[in-house]
C-alpha cells in the first residue's frame, strides 16, 4: 500500500507521533499529525539514545542530522554510592554493528523529528470521539469539527486519551516510582554514562553536549514530594563522586519530578484504531528504551503497511512483529529494577563479579533485527 492515497491520522506530536509521521512520509503516504497541546519548547530534559535507537533513526534518514547533536557515550558506569566502582558495560562492543549511543537534549531529537515529519502540526486539536465504521474511523475533535480516516494511529503517551476512547484499555499502571530530571550547565566533569546505586534509589549522570549534564534520580514511593530538590539532596546528601557537587549547583526551578506508569495492554489495535509508542507499551525508564521503541514502531509500521494488501493485514502483521521486542523491554525493565530492592550488601558483591555481563545482557534480543 506504499504511497496509496491513505487517509491517516496521528495523534500526538512528540517523539512517537513525529517519528510515525516521518516513517509514513517516507514510505509514500501524507498523514495528518495532530496535538492537543499549544506549541512550545519540551521540558529541559535529557535523552540517552542507545544503539538500536541509532539503527532507527538510520532508516527513517535522519541519522545524519542528529550526529551532530549531543555527545557519543561509550560506556556504561556503575559504582556504589560511596563512588567505588561497581561494574561497567562496554557500549562500542555491545552495540557493535547496530548503532553508537548518543545522549542529548530532548528538545534536539525533538526538532529534528518534527522537521522530518513535514513540520505541519495541527495544535490545539484534541480528540474528543471516535466512531469505528466498516473500513474506517470517524473522529470529532473537541471544536465540533469531524473527519473521516481510513487509519487513526495514537501516539498520546501513557496516559493516551486515543486508548481510552477506543478502548483498548484503561488509565497507565503506576510502578511505584519516583523520578526526578534536571540539566545542569557547566557541572563536574562527567565524561560516560555513570550511575550511583544506593538502597532503593539511584541516580544517573549523562553528559550531552556544550558542558550540559542529564541528571535523572529516582527511588521507590508513589507521592511527589513538595520540595523536589530538597527531597534529592536528603536521598543523596551521603553519596560521593561528582554527587555533591551536582546537589549543590542545582536550583529548584531546573529539577522536575513525577511518578513512573506502565502500560501492559491485551491487544494494540481495535478496527482501524492502533496504539504506538508509550500508548501501547510504556515502562519505567530504567533500561532508556521509551524513545528507542518508539522509533523502531515507526520503522516497522511503515513497513507492514507497505507490504500488506489491507489496513487490517498491516495491523496484524505489525503487532506480531513488535510484540516480542515490547515484552523483552518491559521484562528486563521489572528485572533491573528488583536490582534496587536487594540489600547493597548483597548486590553490591554480585554487580563486582558479574554486573557488566547481566546488565548487557538486558539488551541481547535488541541487538538483533526488528
Amino acid at each position: 500500500m506504499g504511497g496509496s492515497p491513505l487517509r491517516i491520522l496521528v495523534v500526538g506530536a512528540g517523539i512517537a507521533g513525529l517519528a510515525v509521521a516521518r516513517a509514513l512520509r517516507l514510505a509514500g503516504f501524507r498523514p495528518d499529525v495532530t496535538d492537543k497541546l499549544p506549541p512550545g519548547e519540551s521540558t529541559a530534559t535529557g535523552l540517552y539514545l542507545p544503539g538500536n535507537a541509532a539503527r532507527a533513526l538510520r532508516r527513517l534518514d535522519l541519522h545524519d542530522p542528529v550526529r551532530p547533536l549531543g555527545q557519543v557515550i561509550h560506556r556504561q558506569c556503575f559504582f556504589d554510592a560511596t563512588g567505588a566502582p561497581l561494574c561497567e558495560v562496554d557500549l562500542d562492543t555491545l552495540w557493535a554493528g547496530v548503532g553508537e549511543c548518543r545522549a542529548l537534549p530532548r528538545a534536539d531529537l525533538h526538532r529534528v523529528l518534527l522537521s522530518g515529519a513535514g513540520g505541519a502540526v495541527r495544535h490545539g486539536a484534541e480528540v474528543r470521539a471516535l466512531d469505528l465504521l466498516p473500513g474506517g474511523v470517524g473522529v470529532t475533535f473537541t471544536d465540533n469539527t469531524t473527519a473521516e480516516y481510513d487509519l487513526v494511529i495514537g501516539a498520546d503517551g501513557p496516559r493516551s486519551s486515543v486508548r481510552a476512547l477506543a478502548a483498548l484499555g484503561g488509565p497507565p499502571r503506576p510502578v511505584g516510582q519516583v523520578v526526578y530530571r534536571a540539566v545542569l550547565r557547566d557541572g563536574p566533569p562527567v565524561s560516560e554514562w555513570t550511575a550511583l546505586l544506593g538502597q532503593r534509589s539511584g541516580l544517573l549522570l549523562v553528559p550531552i553536549g556544550e558542558g550540559r549534564l542529564h541528571c535523572y534520580a529516582d527511588e521507590a514511593g508513589t507521592k511527589t514530594p513538595v520540595d523536589p530538590l530538597a527531597r534529592l539532596r536528603e536521598l543523596f546528601g551521603e553519596y560521593r563522586g561528582p554527587v555533591p557537587e551536582v546537589l549543590e549547583m542545582l536550583t529548584p526551578d531546573q529539577v522536575h519530578v513525577g511518578l513512573t506508569d506502565e502500560v501492559e495492554l491485551g491487544r494494540w489495535y481495535r478496527g482501524r484504531v492502533l496504539l504506538v509508542g508509550d500508548a501501547a507499551h510504556a515502562t519505567a525508564p530504567t533500561l532508556s528504551q521509551g524513545a528507542a521503541m518508539a522509533l523502531e514502531d515507526a520503522v516497522v509500521l511503515a513497513e507492514s503497511l507497505c507490504a500488506a494488501s489491507s489496513v487490517d493485514a498491516a495491523l496484524v502483521a505489525y503487532e506480531s512483529r513488535r510484540r516480542p521486542r515490547t515484552r523483552w523491554v518491559a521484562d528486563r525493565t521489572r528485572d533491573r529494577n528488583r536490582t534496587r530492592d536487594v540489600p547493597p550488601a548483597l548486590r553490591d558483591p554480585l554487580l563486582r563479579g558479574r554486573g557488566g555481563r547481566i546488565f548487557g545482557g538486558h539488551y541481547r534480543l535488541l541487538i538483533g533485527p526488528l
